[in-house]
This record gives structure tokens, C-alpha cells and sequence, in this order.
């Protein structure tokens, strides 16, 4: 997918809800985001430096950092070895340091009872925690989420709202990508519409989806 002439800023420890239809460009725009794509053109500002030569690795180390989709753990650690690799490769200066972020993770995450499970016995729902815990062990500024409510219910969706809400009053910066929009904006306060690589609209959450050009590209009709 090809993105063209996107432009948005976001402030310190804002939240922002990105939605469309397939196709739209979203998680391109995220891995151009996290540096898993390089832009043909433009500059992407971080935290008031340009990173767009940046690998992936150093603006997760920078404080930019994303969670995928589809969670691929370590699947022959256990849960907590999996949070002490994020933690100890992203600038953690001794052994306890990580140690001290992979249990706060563990416990904002709701995973402190299954610490000691192999990852690949784990549910979605804790798979999907455990993304989130690696994530946050890495101590991000921004925060970059891929359809982390995928897959789930709404019931256990809403479990994850609960953490990400928490990591907000933290400081933490959100970009949330998903599908589930009435979990979104339990937590974005600004909502971005992508359509064939363009932003078609950008504000408020109840103002952009009932924006005419969005109802037509995201849900496919016309406003009532």
C-alpha cells in the first residue's frame, strides 16, 4: 500500500485512534512508524528528533515502539524470559533493573500467574497481554498498536482497554490501530481515518465517524 503526502502530530501522552477499511494503509503507516518500511520521502519526528534514518531497533530504544497483530513470542521461553529479553535489549542498565520492569509488566499485564508458563501454552487473550507486556518492559514513550484487540471478544478486549487505559495515565502515548471501534474509543481521544493510503479525516472520534466520506469508505454507505 502506498501512503501519499501523510501528515499528522500528535502531543506527549496523547491517545489516537486509526480506523478504515482494508487496504487503507494503516499498519503500512505503522511499520513506516516503528522503521520496518522506509519512507520514499518525507521525515518522521520523534520525541524532537528526526529518526527517519533510524533502525527499528533504535527508536524502540528511543521510546518508539510497536506491538504486531498477530503475537509471535519466544515460544520455548516461559512468559517471564520472554519479557527479560525486551527489557534487558532496550537499555535496562543491570540484570535487576530488568528484572524489576519485567515484573512491574507481568503485573499491569495480569500475567504474574502464568510467569513460569511456556509461551506456546498460552490463550490468545494472554498472548496478547504478553505482546503488550514486551512492549511496555522496553519503557515506551509512544506506543504503537496493531489490531491488539484482534481475535478476541468483547469481553476480553475490554480486559486489554483496562491495561492500555493504565498506560495512559502513566504518560504513555497511544497510536491504535482497530477494527473494534467501540472498544477504541473507550481510550483515543482523536480518531484518524485512512482510506487508499490518504487520511480522509481527523478529529473527534464521534465527528469523524459520522463524517460523510468516511461512512462511505469505512462502513460501505451513506449517513442517516
Amino acid at each position: 500500500m502506498v501512503l501519499e503526502n501523510l501528515d499528522f502530530s500528535m502531543g506527549d501522552g496523547d491517545a489516537v485512534g486509526i480506523v478504515g477499511p482494508n487496504g487503507a494503509g494503516k499498519t503500512t503507516l505503522l511499520s513506516v512508524l516503528a522503521g520496518a518500511f522506509p519512507p520514499s520521502a518525507g521525515a518522521i519526528t520523534f520525541d524532537g528528533a528526526d529518526v527517519t534514518a533510524l533502525s527499528a531497533a533504535d527508536r524502540c530504544r528511543s521510546g518508539l515502539v510497536r506491538t504486531h497483530q498477530i503475537p509471535k513470542p519466544f515460544s520455548g521461553m516461559t512468559t517471564f524470559e520472554n519479557v527479560f529479553v525486551a527489557a534487558s535489549h532496550s537499555g535496562a542498565a543491570s540484570r535487576d533493573e530488568a528484572y524489576e520492569r519485567v515484573v512491574d509488566s507481568l503485573t499491569l499485564c495480569g500475567l504474574l500467574g502464568v510467569a513460569n508458563r511456556r509461551a506456546d501454552t498460552l490463550g490468545l487473550l494472554d498472548r496478547k497481554r504478553l505482546e503488550l507486556a514486551r512492549a511496555l518492559a522496553t519503557k515506551p514513550k509512544l506506543l504503537l498498536l496493531d489490531e491488539i484487540g484482534g481475535g478476541l471478544t468483547d469481553g476480553e478486549a475490554s480486559e486489554l482497554v483496562d491495561t492500555i487505559l493504565e498506560l495512559r495515565r502513566r504518560g504513555i502515548g497511544i497510536v491504535w490501530i482497530e477494527h473494534i471501534v467501540h472498544i477504541l474509543l473507550q481510550v483515543v481521544e482523536r480518531l484518524i481515518c485512512m482510506d487508499a493510503g490518504k487520511i480522509i479525516a481527523d478529529g473527534e472520534p464521534k465527528a469523524v465517524m459520522s463524517n460523510a466520506e468516511v461512512v462511505k469508505a469505512y462502513l460501505g454507505g451513506t449517513p442517516a
